[in-house]
């Protein structure tokens, strides 16, 4: 399972590290990943993603999970959240031809 966040992207980073006298070596910054639910309002259901902390927080800040996946491009998404979100826009479609 790799470690990046299924919603925003996020991967690990590499730097250094640093001691006291200087000498550098090389070490791995990993997101802090968590096994999350998300409920989607407009499909009735919940998905289960594996996102980021701070990403949780960005998909509460926009307004949830529905909001998130339509407001964020597909690059940036995993290929479970893209089928989430072809999901959303088909309802959407619909939507609009009955209306």
């Amino acid at each position: 399972m790799s470690r990046i966040c299924e919603l925003t992207g996020k991967g690990r980073q590499v730097g250094n590290n640093v001691s006291h006298a200087n000498n550098k070596t090389k070490r791995v910054f990993l997101p802090n990943l968590q096994n999350v639910t998300l409920m989607s309002e407009k499909l009735d259901r919940s998905f289960k993603f594996r996102v980021s902390t701070n990403g949780l927080r960005s998909v509460e800040h926009v307004g949830g999970l529905d909001n998130w996946l339509i407001k964020t491009k597909n690059e940036k998404l995993s290929d479970r959240a893209v089928k989430v979100k072809r999901e959303l826009k088909k309802l959407d479609a619909k939507a609009e031809q009955a209306a």
